[in-house]
């Protein structure tokens, strides 16, 4: 692909981003930021976590971005039950006693885990297993995914009772770690009307899963400055206590700061927000708009952090 190719596909996909957005919100009623991040790591071929209380109309908004995208689309309800076998598939006896693999729900482009932290790590594991490798082994034999591959996960804050917390080690494989938000009073009034009567919204489809790996591709090329890079590698060393780019907010308050994963993705995400925004190269102003989504799972606060009720965000607002 030419740059003058490259310059006209980044312009398509930023209309296509509005239209995108556009038909999602005759479903979703507010919400911006959680669809802009859905977006953003679905171009960047990465992860979600939604972290939010029951009833945000976190699985509708799956759905109807599956339904937009032109993608199929499975929910797992995560169990404390749930088996590996039950979301991955497993072999079965034929008819000519033969063994047949049988695919589970993980077999689909988009994957809503609801309620990961209900189900043990044994499956957690399995669901983290294909989100890295984009592929599944089953009885010696290694089963791809469907491109393009896109999990997102739900987590409830509030009850604690039953979970298993995902290890931080598991939590570095999302890309993004949303927040969902109670709507505003204008936006819930809004979405009580629209829900309430007979008013059912029809969803067309915007892009193809063809299209979808192409701008996936293109994300990729896009140029980044020497500055940007050392900005994002700068950004996720300050969180880092014993890095001598850490600042006195770390040393005083972060245990743990993020990997190299967390540079690798604001890069990523700074390449995607800036062409989704209509820039052929990202600049500060692009890490700094994924940073806190990127950073806030990576962050182990210290006991004194934790003593004064400082929160993740302030430490990263500092930061940045």
């Amino acid at each position: 692909m030419s740059n003058k190719d490259e310059v006209q596909a980044i312009q398509e996909l930023g209309e296509k981003y509005r239209v995108l957005k556009k038909e999602i919100g005759k479903v979703i009623v507010g919400q911006e930021k959680v669809v802009d991040l859905l977006i953003l790591s679905l171009f960047c071929k990465g992860h979600s976590l939604l972290v939010g209380v029951p009833g945000l109309a976190k699985t509708l908004l799956v759905n109807t971005t599956a339904q937009a995208l032109g993608l199929s689309f499975n929910r797992i309800q995560f169990t404390p039950d749930l088996m590996p076998s039950d979301i991955v598939g497993s072999e079965i006896l034929d008819e000519n006693r033969n063994f047949k693999f049988i695919k589970g729900p993980l077999f689909s482009n988009i994957i809503l885990a609801d309620e990961i932290n209900r189900t043990p790590p044994k499956t957690q594991s399995a669901l983290l297993e294909a989100m890295q490798e984009k592929s599944v082994t089953a009885a010696g034999t290694t089963y791809r995914m469907d491109e393009p591959f896109f999990v997102l996960a739900t987590q409830n804050p509030i009850e604690q009772e039953g979970t298993y917390p995902l290890p931080e080690a598991q939590l570095d494989r999302f890309m993004f770690n949303i927040e969902v938000g109670y709507p505003t009073f204008e936006e819930e009034l809004q979405i009580v009307k629209s829900t309430t009567g007979d008013f059912n919204a029809q969803v067309s489809e915007v892009l193809t899963a063809s299209e979808i790996i192409e701008f996936q591709k293109l994300i990729r090329k896009v140029p980044v400055s020497d500055t940007v890079y050392e900005y994002a590698v700068s950004l996720a060393s300050a969180t880092r206590p014993e890095s001598n780019k850490a600042k006195d907010i770390t040393r005083e308050y972060i245990a743990w700061g993020a990997g190299p994963r967390a540079s690798q993705y604001l890069i990523l995400g700074a390449k995607a927000h800036a062409a989704l925004h209509g820039k052929y190269s990202p600049d500060s102003e692009d890490v700094f708009a994924v940073a806190e989504p990127i950073l806030r799972h990576r962050i182990v606060k210290n006991y004194k952090a934790e003593a004064e009720g400082i929160k993740i965000e302030q430490i990263i607002k500092e930061l940045v």
